[in-house]
């Protein structure tokens, strides 16, 4: 009985996780095309999708920059309660100022956006707070000036 395989490029091209369609209960079989038969033929009939591939993950990314990057302001009393609510206590005051700062500038305000939009984002998914606080940090050296 022979066995399956692949020629060496082939197996190369076939990196990633591939997982079939969903079931009814949103759930999804991992296939394994390079050492399984009928998986490789389900990935030759376009069955099979790549959850890694370069294109998906573009796709999302791009979505999550609309999400974030999209244009809105606040008044600096509501932008005080979301600094309240995501930083701890000694980083507040300094966090408001930047953001503040940020507000104004327009190499900066990017950060602005997307720390009022991650934190909106924040209420419905909590995924998104890390990216609240990781707006700090991009303010912060967006701001920072440039010494000739």
């Amino acid at each position: 009985m022979k066995t399956f395989s692949l020629p060496r490029k082939t197996k190369k091209k076939l990196k990633g996780i591939w997982l079939y369609p969903k079931d009814k209960q949103g759930n999804s079989l991992m296939a394994f095309p390079r050492r399984n038969q009928k998986d490789y033929t389900a990935l030759k009939q376009g069955i099979l999708r790549n959850i890694i591939s370069k294109k998906n993950t573009k796709k999302r990314i791009s979505k999550l920059h609309q999400k974030l990057d999209e244009e809105i302001y606040v008044t600096d009393h509501i932008l005080k309660m979301y600094i309240n609510e995501c930083f701890r206590e000694d980083l507040r005051a300094n966090a408001y100022q930047l953001f503040k700062r940020a507000k104004n500038d327009k190499k900066a305000v990017i950060s602005y956006f997307n720390f009022i939009n991650a934190h909106l984002l924040s209420k419905k998914d909590s995924s998104f707070s890390n990216i609240a606080v990781m707006s700090y940090d991009l303010a912060k050296r967006l701001l920072r000036k440039k010494r000739s």
